[in-house]
């Protein structure tokens, strides 16, 4: 029972980032079928890395830990400005149309995956010292991370469901501030 619990606390707490940047989605006006899209890969990411973490612990040990807040940054921060730029040149258009969508393509969505689950990685990295069943662990997070994931980016487009450019502006700063916040905490903290 403790580990459901430690999990899914665990879980909750990575999930964050990850529920923030689909709040920024959903802003975007991102469909239902796009929302379940960026819940799986979120959650299949939240999942992974920290089994990747706890493997890769054992096996190259520190090499990862100086440089996962750079990844984070720069992935967020790359998707996160050219959101921005695009919805500056929506806005400045004056165009009245729907924000761009194409944030869950392939690319895109790969990078923001990455980019959120960086966190989860290092949190794989500090398994090797507990007594836990990392498996079980990864999966509680992944499907915590799946359900806030799709949680925030369909509430977060039926509350604020505007057209234009100035929510993507919004989604891409607050995805940007989400990768300067990361690579902030693991400079001065």
């Amino acid at each position: 029972m403790m580990d459901v619990a430690f999990s899914a606390a665990l879980g909750l707490s990575l999930s964050m980032d990850a529920f923030a940047v689909s709040c920024a989605m959903g802003l975007c006006g991102i469909s239902r079928g796009e929302a379940l899209k960026v819940a799986l890969s979120f959650g299949l990411f939240q999942a992974i890395m920290p089994l990747v973490g706890w493997l890769g612990a054992r096996w190259m040990g520190a090499i990862l830990e100086p440089v996962d807040h750079w990844v984070a940054f720069l992935a967020l921060l790359a998707v996160g400005g050219k959101m921005v730029i695009e919805g500056l040149g929506k806005v400045r258009g004056a165009q009245d149309e729907a924000p761009d969508r194409s944030v869950c393509g392939g690319g895109k969505l790969l990078s923001l995956s990455i980019g959120t689950s960086i966190d989860a990685l290092a949190v794989g990295v500090g398994f090797i010292g507990m007594r836990i069943n990392v498996p079980f662990t990864a999966s509680v997070i992944g499907v915590v991370t799946f359900i806030v994931c799709l949680l925030g980016a369909l509430c977060a487009g039926r509350i604020l469901r505007t057209r234009g450019g100035y929510m993507e502006v919004l989604g891409g700063l607050v995805i940007s501030a989400i990768g300067i916040k990361i690579l902030l905490e693991h400079l001065l903290g």
